[in-house]
């Protein structure tokens, strides 16, 4: 791989596309929670981790630093994309925690992953700063809808 990740592409397409589903259907949603400082490091977390899961940029990422790096690489992301597609359909119809925490987890488990695998620093930075924050705004909802 050169400057573009086209496996990276795949992979954020098979993310979004339940993502851009439920938004169009469900244009009401709310989210009860509000942090400005979470919320704008989640924003800054995800779209850094969306571009740099795509676009290589030279000497800060270093390319698959093992054998067979690239079939661990497409096998784990590959099988973490397909839960999180399982946990999309059963859980498309309720709210609580265990779709807050699956459908938060999954995908920050797979850019730190990618990032890791492809020696991507500034992916494993933002994955970093994007999971800590989804995860927290997904359990803060989540326990929203727990409340009585």
């Amino acid at each position: 791989m050169h400057w573009f990740n086209y496996y990276g592409l795949a992979i954020m397409a098979i993310i979004m596309i339940p993502n851009i589903i439920y938004a169009v259907k469900s244009k009401d949603t709310q989210n009860d929670y509000r942090n400005k400082i979470v919320e704008f490091f989640e924003q800054i977390g995800r779209y850094g981790c969306m571009v740099f899961m795509i676009f290589n940029i030279p000497y800060t990422y270093f390319d698959f630093w093992f054998d067979n790096a690239l079939i661990v690489y497409v096998s784990v992301n590959g099988g973490m994309c397909l839960a999180y597609l399982i946990f999309w359909i059963i859980c498309c119809r309720q709210n609580g925690k265990l779709k807050a925490l699956s459908l938060s987890v999954i995908p920050s488990c797979i850019f730190i992953f990618s990032g890791i695998v492809l020696a991507n620093i500034p992916l494993i930075v933002f994955a970093v700063v994007f999971a800590i924050n989804h995860i927290l705004i997904s359990c803060k909802k989540a326990s929203a809808f727990d409340a009585p």
